[in-house]
C-alpha cells in the first residue's frame, strides 16, 4: 500500500468548485478517457451541487487544474459520506492515488466521517486498483445496476472506515 505521505507523490489541493469551473468540469467528464467510466451530470445539476450545503464539489489542482471531486453526505446523521465523483485529467503521474488520499484526509478529518464509500464500475481497473492501494475494502457488487444502451453495467462498492484511516495515517 502506497502511503498518504509519499514523497513521490505530487501535492495537491483542492477549493471549491465556481461557476466558471463548470466548463472544465464537463468537458472533463465527456472526455475519451473518463466518459465511459462515470455517470455524467448536466450542467444544472452540477450548478445545483454548488450550493447545496450537503455536498462538496471541489476542484482538485496541482500547478493547474488537475481534476475534480464530489463528496455527498456532508450532514448524514451517520457519518457516511459517499465519495461521488473523482475526475482526474491529467493521468498517470500519480494525481489520481494523490486525490484519493486528500479526499480521506478531508472525508476524516475535516468533516468527522465514520465511513467514507464509493463505488466504481467492474470495468474501472485503473480506479479499483487505485482505491485499492489507498486502503479502501471491497463491500459487494451491484450486480447489473446501471443501465447503458442495451447492456447492463456492475458496480464495486468499497470503503473505508475511521479505524482503518487512522491506522493507515499511523502504520
Amino acid at each position: 500500500m502506497i502511503k498518504a505521505d509519499s514523497p513521490s507523490l505530487p501535492p495537491v489541493r483542492f477549493r471549491n468548485t465556481e461557476t466558471v469551473d463548470l466548463d472544465y468540469v464537463l468537458a472533463a467528464e465527456q472526455n475519451q478517457e473518463n466518459r465511459f467510466f462515470i455517470i455524467p451530470w448536466t450542467r444544472d445539476e452540477h450548478s445545483r451541487s454548488l450550493s447545496d450545503p450537503n455536498c462538496a464539489h471541489l476542484v482538485v489542482e496541482a500547478e493547474t487544474r488537475i481534476g475534480y471531486v464530489i463528496l455527498f453526505g456532508l450532514r448524514d446523521p451517520h457519518k457516511s459520506i459517499e465519495f461521488r465523483r473523482i475526475v482526474v485529467t491529467e493521468k498517470g503521474q500519480g494525481f489520481g492515488i494523490a486525490t484519493v488520499f486528500q479526499v480521506q484526509r478531508l472525508a476524516f478529518e475535516d468533516y468527522g466521517a465514520h465511513r467514507l464509500w464509493l463505488d466504481v464500475k467492474v470495468q474501472n481497473h485503473r480506479a479499483r486498483s487505485v482505491y485499492e492501494k489507498a486502503g479502501f475494502t471491497v463491500e459487494g457488487i451491484l450486480r447489473e445496476c446501471l443501465r447503458r444502451g442495451d447492456t447492463y453495467e456492475s458496480l464495486v462498492v468499497m470503503s473505508m472506515l475511521r479505524q482503518e484511516y487512522e491506522a493507515q495515517r499511523t502504520a
